[in-house]
């Protein structure tokens, strides 16, 4: 009887110890290339209705799938929307983003890698160099507030 009480809490203490190795070991933001720095943040203050965030973030390079894998890691709640705009480390940045149809300032636009949004229906849209070279690529976003 004694060691086949040994056997089941060895079992359970292993699989306790792969659970726990597992939730630790788990890929997040600061696995992936590119030295991701979040650098601006707005978010409406409604709670009971769609949660707008917005963010600014700071790449080093034009690491695309890890774009695109930085959006998917970001807090994104039913009915809402979570939009990333990414600038490269080594030009200038957004200190401040606003709600609403254009979330950064018109001179820094043309410094804007990606755009990563998902929206209220979970939907993904990943979009490189949404304003191009000459801005005659505008990129838009329908209000949501």
């Amino acid at each position: 009887m004694n060691k086949k009480l040994l056997y089941i809490s060895l079992g359970v203490l292993l699989i306790i110890i792969a659970i726990i190795w597992n939730a630790v070991n788990e890929p997040g933001i600061k696995d992936l290339k590119g030295d991701f720095k979040e650098v601006a943040f707005v978010r409406n203050e409604q709670n009971s209705g769609p949660v707008i965030r917005v963010y600014a973030v700071s790449v080093e390079g034009e690491p695309w799938k890890e774009m695109e894998q930085f959006g998917n890691y970001m807090p994104h709640t039913k009915y809402g929307t979570t939009r990333v705009y990414f600038f490269p480390a080594n030009k200038p940045y957004p200190s401040t983003l606003v709600l609403g149809d254009e979330n950064i300032a018109e001179h820094l636009k043309e410094n804007c890698l990606a755009v990563y949004e998902k929206d209220g229906m979970s939907q993904v849209h990943f979009q490189r160099y949404p304003y191009g070279n000459d801005h005659s690529n505008k990129f838009t976003f329908k209000r949501i507030l």
